[in-house]
């Protein structure tokens, strides 16, 4: 059993979400109505323009029982925004739990990267990972360190926490990128357990199995790989505004009560490794971005207090901001989502030649297509771009009743759902198809 500090509840109130964990008490807090674990007074302040994305009932999550586990995370919370101002309420909470969620690497089936980008110098990244390095498990600070060496430090019994600074150094651009395809080959792996590397070792080459699951936190000027993004919560940090001010970190100062907050981090954690391991949360995501942010939530329903709610908020909004961006990205679904717009704007036509759509796709001032390339997009970046999604041009019967080459609507259906679906979404007679 792990220490507690409960709180008196005022009221009760109806979960209007999956119940959270209470460590040891599964569900208990929200058996019956007249439960008391739940605090329907307790309210938390505005946190940001994103809140219009939380999908409805997580701000109702009722509030679980604290404990000794929540106390820490609130010192922890506390602590790094001593040292850095993260971009909003969301990734500050993302963050505690992500460092407290290193403690429990050995009940993980996916271990969660931590993207922390910004667009320019001194946004504040590499203080972030002072204080992580601090703080987390067993921390291993690699800079331009060889794939080679760290895999060769990584272990299934106890594997680090990789903390890599300037990573732009590393995949800054296509052709450094391209030298250090390892690395990215390495961090996409550890991203999930039981996936290893082999290489021969010894004068006789005897080929031997190295592990490479491992927690990661990747810190860099302008966006890492989309592969390693996709695994990744991502932290989008921003340059101080004038005014916000922080605390600067001294080592010999400063380390100490890290140090002491993340031993006592360390010995709430231990005895909760196999509790972790077996606990299945319902997430507000899906797919890989649940696996991602699964270690999260589970450390969020072991401490309780407001935590569960907390940690889902954040999940749901930084996974919708993330997809909102990588719609606007041209390498991800902005094709589709621009092709999108234009069927909407021209009244849901059959088809459109590839002449009208190029046309129409260089009109767009904010879009990037005017100035994609040498002279603008082409018929052929454009069909290259399209084939990816499984869509390919064709003859189709233009107003006039001429033939020409063009893309057929319902074609891209299917393409819509899946990866750009808030934009002007299919009603259910288009969407079949």
């Amino acid at each position: 059993m792990q220490p507690a500090t409960p709180e008196p509840h005022s009221a009760s109130a109806k979960a209007l979400w999956p119940t959270a964990a209470i460590p040891g008490q599964l569900g208990a807090h929200l058996r019956g109505e007249g439960s008391e674990g739940a605090n329907a007074d307790r309210t938390e302040p505005v946190r940001g323009p994103e809140e219009e994305a939380t999908p409805s009932g997580l701000e109702a999550i009722p509030d679980a029982e604290p404990t000794y586990g929540s106390e820490l995370l609130d010192e922890l919370r506390a602590q790094i925004a001593q040292f850095v101002i993260l971009p909003s309420p969301e990734a500050l909470d993302a963050v505690t739990l992500w460092a407290v969620a290193a403690h429990l690497q050995g009940a993980w089936q996916h271990a969660p990267r931590l993207a922390v980008v910004g667009p320019a110098k001194r946004c504040g990244k590499s203080r972030l990972l002072d204080a992580l390095v601090e703080t987390v498990h067993e921390p291993m600070l690699t800079i331009n360190t060889t794939p080679a060496a760290i895999f060769r430090s990584i272990t299934d019994e106890n594997p680090p926490t990789l903390l890599v600074d300037e990573a732009d150094t590393i995949f800054g651009s296509p052709k450094v990128a391209e030298k250090n395809e390892e690395m990215r080959g390495l961090l996409n792996a550890g991203h999930q357990r039981n996936r290893y590397v082999t290489r021969v070792v010894g004068n006789d080459h005897t080929p031997h199995k190295f592990a490479t699951f491992a927690m990661a936190a990747i810190a860099g000027i302008g966006d890492l790989p989309d592969t390693i993004m996709d695994r990744a919560i991502v932290i989008r940090m921003r340059r101080r505004a004038e005014g916000e001010s922080v605390k600067p970190f001294r080592s010999r100062r400063d380390t100490p009560a890290l140090h002491d907050l993340r031993d006592r981090i360390a010995a709430w954690a231990k005895p909760l490794l196999d509790e972790a391991a077996n606990l299945e949360p319902d997430m507000p995501v899906e797919d890989r971005a649940a696996d991602t942010w699964e270690p999260l939530v589970i450390v969020a329903d072991l401490a309780g207090g407001n935590w569960p709610r907390l940690a889902r908020i954040a999940c749901a909004r930084m996974v919708a901001a993330e997809a909102a961006a990588e719609e606007d990205h041209p390498s991800g679904a902005r094709i589709l989502a621009d092709v999108r717009r234009l069927f909407a704007g021209r009244g849901e036509p059959e088809s459109l030649s590839t002449e009208e759509l190029l046309y129409l796709l260089r009109q767009d001032v904010e879009s990037p297509w005017a100035e994609w390339g040498r002279s603008g997009l082409t018929a052929r970046d454009l069909s290259a771009m399209l084939r990816e999604y499984g869509i390919k041009s064709g003859n189709v019967r233009m107003a006039d009743g001429t033939q020409r080459k063009g893309y057929m609507r319902n074609k891209f259906l299917d393409a819509w759902r899946r990866y750009c679906p808030a934009v002007h979404p299919l009603d259910a007679d288009s969407s079949e198809g």
